[in-house]
């Protein structure tokens, strides 16, 4: 309860974001595979925003 107003940081948001990406990507990935690439793609680029910002 007391968690429940807590503000996320950057880094937790990108985790979040790329979590979904590669929950997209998989589910694409058995109907249309270059949209899958793509979702996958995506998810890489957040990956790097995350390295940046935990160096």
């Amino acid at each position: 309860m007391f968690g429940l107003f807590k503000k996320k940081s950057p880094i937790e948001k990108l985790q979040a974001e790329y979590k979904k990406l590669m929950e997209e990507s998989f589910q694409l990935s058995t109907t249309d595979r270059y949209a899958s690439d793509a979702k996958r793609a995506e998810a890489e680029e957040v990956a790097k925003k995350i390295e940046t910002l935990t160096q």
